[in-house]
């Protein structure tokens, strides 16, 4: 042993700092518990477990208020947009001509076909099959107007005489509001709160920024990404992975300050990252935003995320809202929104595109590295990889890398599951 290595473990040794040497586990050392608190750790079955996902959206995804689309999506009279939420169940979202958004479950209680099959349009178009102004099913032709009721149904005395008729057969209503910078919120339970219950004060420090002036969707893209739904919120819900991003270590993490930037948790399972600024000429060929949001000071930043996977992220000219579908234990569709400001000029509305999409865009610094990772995630943890115990154990006085984003998430699921997540066997009551 050379003269300095023996120095350094007498040095260690004399401080009561020397620690066991690292080295590789055996089976039965990698499958043992993690040292930690519960609360601090995850079991791997949390993302893979068929029955843990049918409770999943049992208990979460059909109780709470979701985003769905934006209101500048639907900007007349008679405009409607189709969609799915909760895994399997499609929904029609509808501007009735008094101007109110309504959201259905887009089924036709004849005999359960879907009723309006396009992505979006207006109802004033009409359709082969039925009259304008109406929902009508293909099938059979019975016919909804936009606010839900049955306005036709074919041969109905002949058919149905007394038994049946059209006030009885209107389509199934959501729980819908709109709030928080024009997005269109659903429930699907029927005896829920008010959506501000759900948010609280989450949205507080983005208000100004999402509600002096209308916003407008200039960017949409979807994607069926083969992953776990909560992986993908989860790269949203904390930053020590800016190491992933070449991008964010140069203008961001790399900077003076960013170490210090703050993550609060809110009730509900709600978590926001404070304002920091980025430094886009760190960079090269980048450009500082010469755009922002009303109160948004320029090349800003702030985030916010909504249980159970929803992320506002506020990023000096351009808002991308981040939305998803559960559809299995490892296939989710993630749907991403760019926003500028509805008053924005020509010339404005084109730096806002250039500046999202640069980040963000399909051939963007960020995205495909995020989609890359979650989808090598769920590939090392499927069924007879051998992954057991996943660490969430960061603490950092609630700052950037702490992982305290991680912990209340699974926290709020916890409650609403009544698994731990560290254990989803055990329940929370016993």
């Amino acid at each position: 042993m050379s003269s300095q290595s023996v120095a350094a473990e007498r040095h260690a040794a004399e401080n009561g700092t020397q620690s066991k040497q690292g080295r590789a586990r055996n089976l039965a050392e990698w499958s043992q518990r993690p040292n930690l608190p519960d609360t601090h750790y995850l079991d791997t079955r949390v993302y893979t477990d068929l029955a843990i996902y049918d409770e999943e959206i049992d208990k979460i995804w059909n109780k709470v208020w979701l985003p769905i689309c934006h209101e500048s999506e639907l900007s007349a009279p008679l405009d409607f947009r189709t969609s799915g939420v909760a895994g399997t169940k499609p929904i029609v979202v509808v501007r009735g001509a008094d101007n109110k958004i309504r959201s259905f479950l887009n089924v036709c209680p004849h005999r359960g076909n879907i009723v309006m099959r396009a992505p979006a349009g207006n109802l004033g178009e009409g359709s082969p099959s039925g009259n304008p102004r109406n929902m009508t099913c293909m099938f059979h032709g019975w016919q909804f107007d936009a606010t839900g009721r049955c306005v036709e149904i074919p041969r109905e005395k002949a058919g149905y005489q007394d038994r049946l008729c059209k006030a009885q057969m209107g389509l199934r209503e959501l729980r819908t509001e709109v709030a928080h910078g024009g997005f269109v919120w659903v429930n699907l339970d029927d005896n829920c709160g008010p959506l501000a219950d759900f948010t609280g004060n989450a949205f507080d420090f983005m208000a100004t920024e999402l509600d002096t002036v209308p916003l407008e969707v200039f960017h949409y893209q979807k994607a069926v990404v083969r992953t776990n739904f909560k992986l993908w919120h989860e790269t949203s819900r904390e930053f020590y992975h800016d190491y992933l991003h070449y991008h964010n270590r140069a203008t961001g993490m790399l900077q003076k300050g960013y170490f210090d930037r703050k993550y609060t948790a809110f009730p509900n399972g709600h978590a926001a990252t404070g304002l920091t600024s980025i430094t886009y000429d760190a960079y090269e060929g980048a450009k500082d935003r010469g755009l922002t949001f009303p109160g948004m000071p320029l090349n800003g930043w702030k985030q916010l995320n909504i249980f159970p996977g929803c992320t506002y992220s506020l990023r000096a000219s351009c808002l991308r809202v981040s939305v998803m579908t559960p559809i299995s234990t490892d296939k989710v569709l993630i749907e991403i929104r760019g926003f500028g400001l509805k008053e924005d000029t020509p010339e404005e509305r084109r730096e806002r595109i250039l500046d999202h999409d640069t980040i963000w865009g399909p051939f963007g610094r960020n995205l495909h590295e995020d989609l890359l990772v979650v989808q090598n995630q769920s590939i090392a943890m499927r069924e007879g990889s051998g992954s057991k115990y996943l660490v969430m154990a960061r603490e950092e006085n609630n700052t950037i890398h702490d992982e305290i984003g991680l912990r209340s998430y699974y926290e709020e699921w916890s409650r609403l599951m009544g698994r731990l997540a560290c254990d989803p066997s055990r329940r929370t009551d016993e």
